[in-house]
């Protein structure tokens, strides 16, 4: 890797940093592909892929929907109410 594909890769992913910067993140870059062709020469050879973690399938509770609390409790604390409802800022012009 070498700064000018590296500057071509900032431009394709639409990154911008300080060009003060630049030796470091070739030399992190670098460091990254070192890794990866560390993981090719390992002999994965009649290793199954990898599909989930665990051999697990679905362990999951039962929903089971209960009030914990009433409406009027849950806007007591509410910082800006309606009558029913709670109030927020305008975030769409």
């Amino acid at each position: 890797m070498n700064t000018e594909t590296l500057r071509g890769l900032a431009h394709l992913a639409r990154l911008e940093f300080d060009p003060a910067r630049e030796e470091q993140m070739l030399k992190d870059l670098n460091g990254i592909l070192d890794w990866v062709a560390q993981l090719e020469k390992v002999d994965t050879e009649g290793v199954a892929p990898l599909v989930h973690l665990s051999h697990e399938i679905n362990v999951l509770r039962d929903d089971v929907a209960h009030n914990t609390i009433s409406h009027q409790e849950g806007l007591k604390n509410a910082p800006r109410k309606d009558t029913d409802y709670f109030r927020v800022p305008k975030v769409l012009d």
